[in-house]
């Protein structure tokens, strides 16, 4: 079983506002931030959090939010998971560094070994890790790029990758991750993904579309690499059809193509699986990890075949804190907590519940074109009623209304037109009913 927070309090259903939001000791912390933290560095919503525990985040002022973001995915077993902590603590009695690439340690190893169990397919594996879901995404890019001795990586439209340079070339949407950041990286193209509500194709359809692209546009002999979250992430947690990432992995190993699966936001217990990609029969040539991998800790890895991880020479992938050995150690204990809890199970019952719940509110409300989502990973999007065409901005609406209730949600979309829920996979039923209520105020609200 799950082991509980360090306040934990199961009993609690709804959030508590003692304050306005945000309150006067938020406020003033708000002015000391402005004059030392820069404006890029911004904040959905200006709350300062002094402690946090399963699905709840209290602030400074003593109010508590419902969570239904979990750090964008990060804390996706409850926010100070005790046996994360405790792992931590125990390990920073012990070696908080020593640099794996200079002298390194067990736990590297071990977690290393976990992943070649986890992801998808029978082929041996090795993993690099890393600090962060971009970085990921560039050493993969170095990997692939080594491996085929190609220069050319394809992302999706919709897709995020991060706030590197390289990762910027990726992502889909400029504003603000990218404005006035460049010259990006060279040598990265965008093309069409499947959006079944927009699109109206079937997974065999819009696979030929996107392969006509990279084969035309790009060209087989240049390309190194294709690059897809399974589920988008900011991109509005879109779904593929069937059949469309295994038709686009098959592709690629026909024509000596590194398929990268990002499942920095889908991955680790998040969509009811270890990892989404099993959801489409997807076996990935290199799989990414990040966020909710170490409970809280900056941690990220890049898993993948044997034969494509050692295209690299020594000393050509590492870093001066990548496998932090505080933060493995917490990495451990949240495989140890997904083996043997019952997250899976909550994350698909967190799905089932959540999904019904935002079903009833399409029928409610025109505005809601889609409902969609696998496990703890649901969303609807905002449309102009009796269209696709995206309500932009909307959500950006709904998630302050719904923050001046104690509901923190997250927005998303190209056109910011999707809500997105990442709950703590420790969110009961209940919690997420008080929350789907305040949503529905908040849509009348809209009219």
């Amino acid at each position: 079983m799950s082991a509980p927070g360090l306040f934990s309090d199961t009993a609690l259903t709804a959030p508590r506002l003692r304050t306005e939001v945000p309150g006067p000791r938020s406020r003033a912390l708000h002015e000391r931030r402005q004059r030392v933290v820069p404006r890029g560095v911004g904040s959905v919503l200006p709350v300062y959090i002094e402690h946090a525990d399963g699905p709840w985040v209290t602030d400074v002022d003593g109010n508590r939010f419902l969570d239904l973001g979990s750090g964008i995915g990060v804390t996706t077993i409850g926010h100070t998971n005790l046996a994360a902590v405790t792992a931590a603590a125990e390990q920073l009695d012990r070696v908080t560094h020593t640099l794996f690439t200079v002298t390194p340690y067990e736990g590297y190893v071990r977690l290393a070994e976990l992943l070649a169990e986890k992801v998808p397919g029978t082929h041996e594996t090795r993993t690099a890790f890393a600090n962060s879901g971009a970085e990921a995404v560039e050493n993969a890019v170095k990997i692939a790029r080594r491996h085929t001795g190609r220069r050319v990586v394809a992302a999706l439209d919709h897709a995020f990758h991060g706030r590197t340079n390289l990762a910027l070339a990726m992502n889909h949407k400029a504003a603000p991750y990218g404005t006035g950041f460049g010259p990006f990286a060279p040598d990265i193209h965008r093309v069409p993904n499947s959006y079944p509500y927009r699109d109206g194709l079937d997974g065999a359809e819009a696979a030929a579309r996107t392969i006509a692209h990279l084969e035309q546009r790009i060209g087989v002999h240049d390309l190194a690499a294709v690059i897809a979250e399974p589920i988008q992430g900011e991109g509005g947690f879109v779904v593929p059809a069937a059949g469309y990432l295994p038709a686009l992995q098959e592709w690629c190993t026909r024509n000596g193509v590194v398929f990268i699966a990002d499942e920095i936001q889908t991955g680790l217990g998040r969509t009811g699986t270890w990892f989404a990609s099993t959801h489409f029969d997807l076996v990935p040539d290199l799989v990414l990890t990040a966020k909710g991998i170490a409970g809280g800790l900056p941690l990220a890895g890049v898993t993948g075949r044997a034969e494509i991880m050692d295209a690299p020479d020594p000393g050509g992938l590492g870093g001066t804190f990548g496998g932090n050995p505080v933060s493995i150690a917490a990495a451990l204990a949240v495989f140890d907590e997904l083996e043997h809890g019952t997250f899976f199970a909550d994350a698909r019952r967190i799905g089932a519940h959540l999904s019904a719940r935002l079903e009833g509110l399409r029928a409610r409300h025109a505005v809601i074109g889609d409902v969609r989502g696998i496990g703890a990973m649901q969303a609807f999007e905002l449309s102009t009623p009796g269209t696709t065409r995206p309500l932009a901005g909307a959500a950006s609406m709904v998630a302050e209304f719904a923050a001046q209730r104690g509901i923190l949600l997250l927005t998303a979309g190209s056109d910011g037109n999707v809500i997105r829920f990442l709950p703590t996979l420790t969110t009961t039923d209940e919690q997420l009913d008080v929350a789907v209520d305040v949503i529905d105020e908040a849509l009348s609200a809209l009219r």
